[in-house]
């Protein structure tokens, strides 16, 4: 009966992972980048009111559980007229998030960059903006690749808390058939070997990829 439990439910699971938790993880994490990289430039910034900003809004995201993100802007903004649907809901409260966490990572490698190389950008006559872009990502791109890759796979698993705002993604559909069939241990177990089989395969995709970026890295 636990077998039979477990081939008849693994569908519905790993339909609930391709539909929903998977395109979840990724639509939050590149809008999570979106924002990490403008604030971590605002931190960079040499304006005091822009880097305080940057630095307040860190320390938001950092301070407080995404549970109550997300409930804030699920369950929080209608009572202030602001009524948004579940899966803008999360992918908000889930970006924000990741921009918080990602932008001192993207800080740090910016940082990274020998001086001597916005110097190079300035000698051949390109702008501030402009070695920005063409020298100076490129490069911290490079060295936040292991810590940015870690936080995408965290945030797979921090989908799951998107349950609680009724999206329907890989736990929520473990939740669904054990609500009816009883067997919650089963399926909870079910769900976290899928989890697990997912993060086991991003984190083997994040290994090739550093090895690959390597091979450009002087030693």
């Amino acid at each position: 009966m636990t077998w039979d439990l477990i081939w008849s439910s693994l569908g519905p699971i790993l339909l609930g992972a391709v539909r929903a938790t998977i395109p979840l993880a990724l639509a939050s994490f590149v809008l999570g980048l979106i924002i990490a990289l403008l604030v971590a430039l605002m931190r960079l910034s040499r304006n005091p009111v822009v880097s305080g900003i940057g630095r307040f809004y860190i320390s938001i995201i950092r301070g407080t559980p995404l549970l109550v993100q997300l409930f804030v802007i699920f369950y929080g903004l209608p009572s202030i007229g602001l009524k948004l649907e579940p899966w803008p809901s999360a992918i908000i409260a889930l970006s924000l998030n990741v921009g918080g966490y990602a932008a001192e990572v993207i800080r740090a490698a910016i940082l990274s960059v020998p001086k001597g190389q916005w110097e190079a950008g300035h000698m051949i006559g390109m702008s501030r903006s402009l070695t920005l872009r063409r020298i100076i990502l490129p490069q911290a791109a490079r060295v936040s690749l292991p810590p940015l890759s870690n936080t995408f796979i965290s945030l797979v698993k921090d989908t799951s808390l998107a349950s609680l705002i009724l999206v329907t993604e890989l736990f929520r559909e473990a939740q669904q058939i054990a609500s009816v069939d009883g067997e919650f241990m089963t399926l909870y177990l079910e769900a976290a070997v899928v989890y697990w089989l997912i993060c086991l395969v991003l984190s083997t995709i994040q290994s090739a990829l550093e090895k690959r970026l390597d091979r450009y890295v002087a030693h």
